[in-house]
């Protein structure tokens, strides 16, 4: 089932000073960046190690491109910071499903793409105690 933390992610006002400060304080460097305009979100992806399944764990730092996006609209209420945990896994629609028979509420009825071209979908906080959890098949390389 889930292989890994495959990221974190952190919501913030200003990428780019966020950005920065995650540079000069850890001496992590961006990974991949991209404007995701089905969900409203510029992102910086921050590698922090490789992972024994072939994988990586990051950090995800995302800033609202617009308002009325999930990240803008959680922003505005409660501020920076760390708004979502995500899974590794080598079949989002499987777990997904799999976790959906438990009670579970996906978010998605089918996963979306995600950063760097992985399969995506959430799962509802209030089922998993507060915590806002994502599920990521990364994108097979060829």
């Amino acid at each position: 089932m889930l292989t890994r933390i495959d990221h974190i992610g952190i919501a913030c006002f200003d990428l780019d000073k966020t950005v920065e400060f995650y540079r000069s304080t850890y001496g992590f460097e961006v990974f991949h960046s991209e404007v995701n305009e089905e969900q409203g979100v510029r992102e910086a992806m921050l590698k922090i190690n490789d992972t024994s399944d072939g994988g990586a764990s990051y950090l995800q730092l995302l800033e609202p491109t617009r308002e009325d996006s999930a990240v803008g609209k959680w922003l505005a209420k409660n501020g920076e910071g760390v708004h979502h945990i995500a899974f590794g896994t080598a079949d989002v629609d499987a777990d997904a499903a799999d976790i959906r028979e438990k009670g579970v509420r996906v978010l998605y009825d089918e996963p979306r793409t995600g950063s760097m071209g992985s399969r995506i979908t959430f799962l509802h906080p209030k089922d998993c105690h507060g915590v806002l959890t994502e599920l990521v098949t990364a994108k097979k390389e060829h």
